[in-house]
């Protein structure tokens, strides 16, 4: 075709000239020294990444391109300062755990300050692992689905935007689902819903459970447990993925990943290969399925999340999905409460490195400041140079919003929303560890659980439309398989 119809396909999150901005940045958080790369990029012609997008506006040309991938390459050989504290491997982010200490804390008390030990003690798989519960299944499903839903429309907005459309509302301290019922025009000019999310998770246009990645890869994770058990690899996620997820449903570092297998690279290659988005939150919305099939067992959860992690992620990726997995594992052996399954989270992931000093200053300021809204400001002050899909601030205010809430599932999933960046996938997380500590979905406000109608709409085949009841069982027979 030609002629102005005809136009380049601007395709997301591979296109190498958009790559190598987000490895800068990337570069300077891990400590590698980039800065003549840079300069060199810049006077080319080249650019910083997109903030919010997933490509720029127009094509790179040819020559800028290609400078773009063999800028690539050099960056990948620079070392990092912190690789020493950050291992990869599974035996190595063993060996950085301390000596197991059972907690001792009573449940009705407030937590302590916690220092170094007891912040990062391994933890211990229980003597005896409690049997699947369905109610308890089913609540973490339909909190991971609202806490999602709650998200979905402000997705991307600036932390100042989501407060003021919020407050135009009555609607703050965030307390019910975002409406655009009242909003002034100019204010929804300033800050527009997500324009996908709008027409289905807006509060006047909820009609069950719309689709979504952050329910997409538990469906996928489910299935990979039905056809290859708890002892699967991380080469039959990657054939379950070829096999059963559209590329076009994946973004960042799953697209990359997805790009790389197709090109022939293996894992975990396929994890780092022009892949400046592995240190982001992908593998940490894929967690939850892990914990829940491990109740009581945080060990097993983030070995299983590991090695789902490793197809696409490294770092500080892989240890949100770990400290995920492990924390869900706790709550859904139903023996402890928020905090107690926050510190079993915190015992699996290296304790010097970033995502683990970022998670201990959350949990400190949800438990220092009473005001939700000064603990996020804390957060921003101290993240706001990540990228806002990056896994490093995302779980740290994950992690702060569950301490703060304190069990309440209310409280949980608006504090995860409410505190910008990933809103959705923040507040799916946070939903479904609630959720598993609420015990059954009657003790979930009927308010958030109803609008769902118990149907989840998905293009992961054979789930499209089913029922969370339906699902809590299939996942309760996933944890029963030895």
């Amino acid at each position: 075709m030609t002629g102005p119809a005809a136009s380049a396909v601007r395709l997301t999150w591979v296109q190498p000239e958009d790559l190598v901005g987000h490895e800068f940045r990337q570069a300077a958080e891990d400590g590698r020294e980039a800065r003549p790369l840079l300069r060199a990029w810049l006077a080319a012609g080249g650019h910083v990444a997109p903030v919010r997008a997933g490509a720029s506006a127009t094509p790179a040309p040819p020559e800028l391109r290609a400078l773009a991938g063999r800028l690539l390459a050099e960056l990948a050989a620079l070392p990092s300062p912190l690789a020493v504290d950050e291992p990869e491997t599974w035996a190595a982010i063993r060996s950085t755990w301390l000596p197991a200490s059972p907690p001792t804390r009573p449940a009705d008390r407030p937590p302590p300050e916690p220092g170094p030990a007891a912040r990062t003690a391994a933890p211990s798989p229980s003597p005896s692992s409690p049997r699947p519960d369905v109610a308890r299944l089913e609540a973490a499903w339909l909190g991971r689905a609202v806490g999602c839903l709650l998200g979905k429309p402000v997705e991307k907005l600036p932390l100042d935007g989501i407060r003021a459309l919020a407050r135009a509302t009555g609607n703050w301290p965030l307390s019910d689902w975002f409406t655009a019922r009242g909003v002034p025009p100019e204010l929804l000019a300033a800050h527009p819903w997500n324009r996908r999310s709008a027409p289905t998770s807006l509060a006047e246009n909820i009609d069950g459970m719309p689709e979504d990645d952050d329910l997409n890869y538990p469906l996928l994770n489910l299935l990979l447990l039905q056809r290859h058990g708890k002892s699967f690899t991380t080469a039959d996620v990657a054939r379950l993925w070829l096999d059963e997820l559209p590329a076009g449903r994946t973004f960042t570092a799953e697209r990359v990943a997805y790009r790389n297998l197709l090109q022939g690279l293996e894992p975990p290659a396929c994890a780092t290969h022009h892949n400046p988005f592995r240190e982001w939150i992908g593998a940490l919305i894929r967690a939850d399925v892990h914990g829940w099939t491990n109740p009581g067992d945080p060990v097993a959860a983030a070995a299983q999340a590991h090695r789902d992690a490793a197809l696409t992620h490294t770092g500080n990726g892989v240890y949100a999905a770990l400290f995920t997995a492990a924390a869900i594992a706790e709550a859904a052996g139903g023996r402890c409460d928020v905090h107690g399954a926050l510190r079993a989270g915190l015992a699996v992931v290296p304790p010097r490195s970033r995502l683990a000093d970022a998670v201990r200053f959350g949990i400190d300021a949800a438990g220092r400041l009473r005001d939700f809204d000064r603990v996020v400001d804390a957060l921003h002050a101290r993240h706001d140079h990540h990228h806002w899909v990056h896994a490093v601030p995302n779980t740290a205010l994950i992690a702060a919003a569950l301490t703060h809430a304190d069990g309440d599932f209310t409280r949980s999933v608006c504090n995860a929303v409410s505190g910008g960046w990933d809103t959705d996938s923040n507040g799916a997380t946070a939903g479904s560890l609630a959720g598993l500590l609420a015990g059954s979905p009657e003790r979930l406000p009927r308010r958030w659980t109803a609008p769902l109608g118990n149907r989840l709409a998905t293009s992961v085949p054979g789930f499209d439309g089913v029922g969370f009841d339906t699902l809590a069982h299939l996942t309760a027979q996933e944890a029963a398989r030895s």
